[in-house]
């Protein structure tokens, strides 16, 4: 089970084994505040949860995402670090969307976690709740094609206008299309 401390009674530091599903996340840590606050907002929202490193991983579904970063943002969880895709080709779901989030008062990081699938590759833009989100959801469109509805200006940031296809997934040809 993982220790878990206060840190001048502002938050969590996480520690101890690596924790792996939701049920075991839950019952070490019952009072996390990211926790805690998806919980309250919809209970079935979280699919999962890991703890790694003394980070907190939450899974939600893709159609969740928003109102999951808004419910964090809420809770303490002020800053938006960055966010990535990783292409797990050829699983079902393939892609997964990964959102670092940090906390200033408790001095956390967590990452909020979303799969979505290659028929309908798309999730709601989180441009709404932090802007500096602009640049990263149009890096992760150009590179995976990845769609972020609602994006205030979604289109390529880093291959030319013209190009075909999304560089970094897996079954992109290694010398581009010709």
């Amino acid at each position: 089970m993982a220790d878990k401390q206060t840190a001048s009674s502002t938050g969590p530091i996480l520690s101890g084994p690596t924790l792996s599903g939701k049920a075991a996340v839950l019952e070490a840590l019952p009072n996390h505040p990211a926790l805690k606050a998806i919980l309250a907002w919809n209970p079935g929202a979280l699919t999962d949860a890991k703890v790694d490193r003394g980070e907190l991983t939450l899974a939600v579904g893709k159609d969740s995402i928003l109102a999951a970063c808004e419910t964090l943002r809420s809770a303490g969880y002020n800053f938006f670090e960055d966010m990535t895709a990783v292409d797990w080709y050829p699983s079902d779901p393939r892609f997964q969307l990964s959102y670092h989030l940090l906390s200033h008062a408790y001095k956390e990081r967590i990452r909020l976690r979303a799969m979505v699938e290659e028929e309908d590759p798309s999730v709601e833009s989180i441009t709404s709740i932090w802007a500096g989100a602009n640049y990263y959801e149009r890096e992760v469109f150009d590179l995976f094609g990845i769609r972020f509805e609602g994006h205030p200006n979604l289109r390529r940031i880093l291959m030319p206008d013209d190009w075909q296809g999304h560089p970094l997934r897996k079954d992109y040809p290694v010398e581009g299309y010709r």
